[in-house]
């Protein structure tokens, strides 16, 4: 299971990249307007805390219900996304511990990432300088921080350069056992529409890191649902809350989110969503992309 971040981790996190680091903060993914519907856990409800959608988007305004296993996820997915939308959307969920795979849709198909640029930027860091490496007389743990947690363009761009260009930074995730053929690096904090991930790509990087010595920095440099960073306040009072590590995405018509969750059923699962759809508004996909998350930690073992 994943630990979660130690205090001394955290503290700080958002500040860190101006006072410590000296570069003018820049943050892709901002948190926005939110609001309360009902999550159904058996009878009881509770409130999720989700961000207001500017406009309709089929059923995915329905309450969530438990109770889903891998066999009988698809008709969720297409409930919460729209089956006219499926097309836009890749997803893919697997155990950590042996890979088998959850669910999946679309996951080698390529997506603009977003800001899940950023975790082939860290892991490539972290791969090639180590986590006891100093960039620009600075801790790089101070460095991958501010990148993942508080999703820092400037700074990432800081580690693409000090690897060595998106080149570099490609070669040094592929040498993680990640297909270079499923991802293309065009910068290193994601603002780019050049960068384009497969959901299996992504993946397979948190696959590999997880099993890297740089581990415990790399997974806790993730927000963490409804507790920091840029997921601090999305899936409140649910039950992926302090339970998702995971980065964020967000340019114009893309919304992303990729990391590690503890479940109760499948242990610490992998999973990466990516959507590219410009017909909906970004509120309208943080707010699927929370809800399949929620229903991802609540995935049970079909019988």
């Amino acid at each position: 299971m994943i630990k979660k971040c130690p205090p001394w981790l955290k503290v700080g996190v958002l500040a860190t990249s101006a006072a410590l680091l000296g570069a003018t903060p820049a943050f892709a993914d901002q948190p926005e307007t939110f609001a309360s519907v009902d999550y159904f856990q058996g009878r009881n409800s509770i409130p999720i805390e989700v961000e207001v959608p500017t406009g309709g988007f089929g059923n995915i305004g329905s309450p969530i219900y438990q109770g889903a296993c891998p066999a009988t996820f698809q008709p969720i997915v297409q409930r919460i996304v729209g089956a006219n939308a499926m097309a836009n959307w890749g997803v893919l969920v697997e155990r950590l511990d042996d890979r088998q795979v959850l669910y999946s849709h679309n996951e080698n198909k390529f997506f603009i990432p977003a800001s899940n640029a950023k975790i082939f930027t860290t892991a490539a860091a972290l791969q090639r300088l180590g986590s006891n490496a100093t960039v620009r007389s600075q801790p790089i743990r101070n460095w991958v921080m501010t990148v993942n947690k508080s999703s820092n363009n400037n700074n990432a761009e800081v580690l693409l350069n000090t690897v060595g260009g998106p080149g570099a930074v490609k070669a040094a995730v592929a040498e993680l056992g990640v297909n270079p053929q499923g991802f293309r690096v065009a910068d290193g904090s994601g603002l780019s529409r050049n960068n384009a991930a497969t959901p299996r790509s992504l993946v397979d990087t948190l696959q590999a890191m997880y099993r890297t010595s740089n581990s415990s920095l790399f997974v806790s440099s993730m927000p963490i649902a409804g507790q920091d960073g840029t997921l601090a306040r999305r899936m409140k009072a649910t039950p992926a809350q302090n339970n998702v590590f995971a980065k964020t995405g967000t340019l114009r018509g893309v919304r992303a989110l990729s990391g590690y969750a503890n479940t109760p059923s499948h242990g610490t699962v992998v999973f990466s969503i990516l959507a590219n759809d410009w017909s909906r508004s970004g509120d309208n996909l943080v707010r699927a992309i929370d809800q399949l998350v929620v229903q991802i930690n609540n995935m049970g073992a079909c019988n």
